[in-house]
């Protein structure tokens, strides 16, 4: 059984699909793709160059065939990896870029074979122009957004309240100078894609807990509409005693090696006093990483911090529990 379905039906069927396949190439796939699908390429990367570089310098029926039929090499070896996860029957849902010769024919022999293939029409592109319009007039209107200095533990937080909404998790960055810490930033448009994923299982109705963040976190941008939210919704101040905060930057920062700080603090260095700045560096090639911290959160991080005018409620966290059970009663 072969089924196109337009972006909405497709979005509604996702959820019951037993695999959902990218017939894009590697490249395509990594730059960003539908969260949970797998790459299951019609053409790989050099074979998507090559065919599309016939179809626009010589031949378009050329590319077809030289296309068809690396295609059905590929399709060879896919067939077996997809039976030996899914039996005959499964429901599998499919899209390329555009919707065209990819997709529709991996579709077509994996439905010749007994699968229930659902395929994107317009393919990606199509589902892109959903997350868009999504972010743009998505409908969650309530937030409960967490605030508060560096090293107060608000994302340790998030990750005991539901639902909420890690954008630093997310986005790979915690946001600060050191925040790349975590490794590679996702593209803007795979941020944007995830974040739509987490948003549309949420209850409309139900308040989010998210963590008051600038508009820019590194490479990514939070969209507009999503930031504008944020700003009008309730915002709690969150407070710890610095010993506290040092012992959550150690854990956050625990895998900083010289090279990682050193080009961290060079960025700060407009922001930081010289002798500060100097300090951090002694304790840092000393290895007495506490104070390190401790210089950067009195001397830096809290002299950078912009408290906003609006504040609905502080809560000084002591104990992840009864922070939690303060935040719970602003929920309710």
């Amino acid at each position: 059984m072969l089924t196109e379905l337009d972006i909405d039906a497709f979005m509604a069927q996702k959820q019951n699909f037993d695999l959902l396949i990218d017939a894009r190439s590697p490249d395509e796939f990594d730059e960003s793709h539908i969260p949970y699908a797998h790459n299951y390429f019609a053409l790989s990367n050099e074979e998507h160059e090559e065919v599309g570089t016939l179809y626009k310098q010589v031949s378009r029926n050329d590319a077809k065939v030289l296309g068809a039929s690396y295609i059905c090499l590929n399709a060879a070896l896919h067939i077996k990896r997809i039976y030996a996860l899914h039996r005959i029957g499964a429901r599998i849902g499919i899209y390329c870029a555009r919707g065209g010769l990819r997709s529709s024919s991996l579709a077509l022999i994996l439905s010749s074979i007994g699968y229930q293939v659902f395929k994107l029409r317009s393919g990606y592109k199509s589902y892109r122009n959903y997350v868009l319009n999504y972010l743009e007039n998505f409908p969650h209107e309530h937030f409960i957004v967490l605030g508060g200095n560096t090293g107060c533990g608000k994302t340790e937080l998030l990750q005991h309240l539901t639902p909420s909404i890690d954008l630093e998790g997310l986005a790979c960055h915690m946001g600060s100078s050191f925040g790349h810490i975590k490794g590679k930033q996702p593209t803007q448009k795979a941020f944007e894609n995830i974040l739509v994923e987490h948003l549309s299982h949420i209850d409309v109705q139900e308040p989010i807990f998210i963590e008051g963040e600038s508009k820019r976190m590194g490479t990514i941008t939070i969209p507009t509409a999503l930031h504008v939210k944020m700003q009008k919704g309730i915002r709690v101040e969150i407070t710890a005693p610095i010993e506290q905060r040092v012992a959550q930057i150690l854990k956050d920062y625990e895998n900083v090696d010289a090279s990682f700080f050193n080009d961290a603090m060079e960025r700060i260095t407009p922001y930081i006093k010289k002798s500060a700045k100097e300090d951090a560096i002694k304790a840092f090639n000393e290895g007495n990483i506490h104070n390190v911290a401790k210089i950067l959160l009195l001397e830096y991080y809290d002299k950078v911090y912009k408290k906003p005018v609006h504040i609905h409620l502080s809560i000084e966290h002591t104990t992840r529990s009864r922070t939690i059970e303060h935040l719970r009663k602003i929920e309710k």
